[in-house]
């Protein structure tokens, strides 16, 4: 795990926060913990982010509500452990354990790719403590939309030295989620924790691990978060999505949309996956508007 002390100044900078350190019992999570209070919007990222990718946002809300960032096991600053199961249910579960330990009355939501259904997946269950969610370009059920791109990652062996060998997943992914570029320093900053075979594996686990009606365990527990998504027609919900994502497309959002009709939703045409860079400041007036009304 890298911790505030071994963070280089460039990148201290950019991302100028002390995260804390969590032990989830396969390995220590880094996480941020900003603002105080026992309510909190809970951050959570996706792949091959890590909590770097909230940081303007947490700049923007630590001084009016308490900002939990935690970074999955494998990913930012969090230990990488080479053994792990680096599954669904796994990170649902580091993530239950780690806001158990917070002692949170009422925890917000804010998810991000993978973020939705480990967010979902750890809150859903917990209905009376969650309170508003917003939602970022990313899915909690199943689905048979697959990028070409995203099989290419996912085929044997050459998947594997694509994504760990040659950083053919969080590289390509500092232009190609953005449809504003974005400058050295920042781009730095998402690969920072991303610069070996061993620092990559959960980037290549997390594509290996994309449900795909198999049956397998990650199958499971996406299916039960399915069936607890009407919890979320009783909360207030904003859906901001990024018009551009190659990935999570018009098709991701119109599922919401016919989902939960009543949320409020913004379509913000020119930005891609990195919703929060490209958009950066529509979005935070959004979220801080839904968060702090």
């Amino acid at each position: 795990m890298v911790t505030a002390a071994h963070i280089p100044g460039w990148l201290c900078e950019l991302y100028p926060f002390e995260p804390r350190r969590f032990d989830s019992g396969h390995g220590v999570m880094s996480y941020l913990d900003e603002g105080s209070g026992d309510e909190a919007v809970v951050m959570m990222h996706g792949n091959p982010t890590w909590s770097f990718y909230f940081r303007n946002l947490v700049l923007a809300l630590r001084g009016q509500m308490r900002c939990i960032v935690p970074d999955h096991l494998g990913c930012g600053l969090s230990d990488k452990p080479q053994d792990f199961d680096y599954t669904l249910p796994n990170h649902i579960k580091n993530l239950t354990a780690l806001l158990e330990s917070l002692q949170l009355k009422r925890i917000h939501l804010i998810v991000h790719d993978w973020g939705g259904p480990i967010g979902l997946g750890a809150l859903l269950p917990q209905a009376d403590k969650l309170g508003r969610v917003v939602i970022l370009n990313t899915a909690a059920f199943a689905d048979t939309v697959v990028p070409w791109r995203i099989r290419l990652c996912r085929a044997p062996l050459i998947g594997q030295l694509l994504v760990r060998g040659f950083n053919g997943f969080a590289w390509p992914a500092t232009w190609m989620a953005v449809t504003k570029p974005l400058n050295e320093e920042v781009k730095d900053g998402y690969l920072f924790p991303y610069d070996s075979w061993a620092n990559r594996i959960a980037t290549q686990r997390f594509v290996q691990d994309i449900p795909s009606g198999r049956g397998t365990s990650s199958d499971e527990a996406l299916a039960k978060i399915e069936l607890l998504l009407p919890v979320l027609r009783s909360k207030q919900v904003q859906i901001i999505w990024g018009g551009r994502d190659f990935c999570f497309n018009r098709h991701y959002y119109d599922r919401w949309r016919a989902f939960l009709p009543d949320a409020a939703a913004n379509y913000l045409e020119e930005s891609g996956h990195y919703v929060l860079e490209d958009g950066r400041i529509e979005c935070e007036e959004l979220i801080r508007r839904k968060l702090l009304a």
